[in-house]
């Protein structure tokens, strides 16, 4: 069973409520707290990326610099340097964009889309906001002498090293894969699994591919997201934070001394999401500050007046 974990409340009035499942880490590994079905696996999204970045780096990927490791990783918003980074990896490999198997879509971005929208743009692959981790596993195609077409497929020798990898950062047992909205395939992981790999990644020894990719994500939030978008805003204001969302409500993180998190909302509604996050982190003990207050209760607006809250519900965590 879930949990309700967040509210919605407007002049007063309780307006919704999103449950979901929530488990926090010790350093030592074992939950502190653990609500709902922190033991079932669940598709985990983009919070897979790190470790697939990781399977990248294990099998000869070189970048340039952390920033093209980090848009390996990212969820990107389709900004220009977002754009520039990956055409910058598919131009050092001798790709064009339509060796991408991404599908095409616009930025998230609201200025970048309506600039495209401006100049008539149609939806391209290197928006998508998986692109980059696209272009970086075509580079480790080339790198290996592995086949770049098919290389969304299962049985691809690329996605079966991401299998093996991410078997191996989260204890998970091996079991049946889902497609992800990108194409790609996608691993089931438990909760409390997903944490305990995060934790992994913030502890590893420096150099590791686990440690050059928490480091990357570390070093560069913006370009794992967006303008504004959650996971800058969240590490931003946590220093040494390491995380990263997945579509439809799922979010994963660890901090230096490898206490870390992971939750699944169950409606998928981003805005519970920020809320629920902050909420995690002052559990864990993270420093608060006036950043973190204002993330904690994003408001509810009424007539463009602030009429309400968007919060954890007091009392759950």
């Amino acid at each position: 069973m879930t949990v309700e974990l967040v509210e919605v409340v407007r002049s007063g009035f309780r307006e919704c409520v999103h449950s979901g499942s929530v488990v926090i880490l010790g350093a030592d590994g074992e939950p502190t707290l653990a609500l709902g079905e922190v033991h079932v696996p669940i598709f985990p999204r983009s919070t897979n990326k790190p470790m697939q970045a990781i399977t990248l780096l294990r099998n000869g990927f070189e970048p340039v610099d952390e920033a093209e490791l980090a848009i390996a990783t990212a969820s990107h918003y389709g900004e220009p340097d977002h754009i520039a980074l990956v055409q910058r990896l598919l131009d050092r490999f001798g790709f064009d964009e339509t060796a991408l198997q991404c599908p095409p879509d616009l930025p998230q971005d609201e200025d970048a889309r309506a600039t495209a929208l401006r100049e008539f743009a149609e939806p391209r692959r290197v928006y998508m906001n998986c692109s980059g981790k696209h272009a970086a596993m075509l580079a480790t195609c080339a790198i290996n002498g592995w086949p770049t077409e098919g290389y969304l497929d299962q049985t691809h020798p690329l996605q079966q090293s991401v299998v093996a990898t991410i078997t191996d950062l989260t204890g998970e047992p091996e079991t049946d894969l889902g497609i992800d909205g990108c194409g790609l395939p996608i691993i089931p992981v438990s909760l409390v699994n997903l944490a305990r790999a995060y934790a992994n990644m913030a502890t590893a020894d420096p150099g590791s591919p686990q440690r050059r990719v928490a480091d990357a994500i570390r070093a560069y939030p913006r370009v794992i997201s967006g303008t504004n978008a959650p996971d800058l805003l969240t590490m931003r204001a946590t220093p040494g934070l390491v995380c990263k969302i997945g579509a439809d409500g799922v979010h994963a993180g660890a901090l230096p001394d490898g206490t870390a998190f992971a939750y699944k909302i169950a409606d998928g509604h981003d805005r519970a999401r920020i809320p629920l996050t902050l909420a995690i982190l002052h559990r864990m003990g993270v420093e608060w500050s006036d950043a973190h207050a204002e993330l904690a209760a994003p408001p509810v607006l009424g007539g463009g007046a602030r009429v309400g809250v968007i919060r954890a519900i007091p009392g759950v965590l």
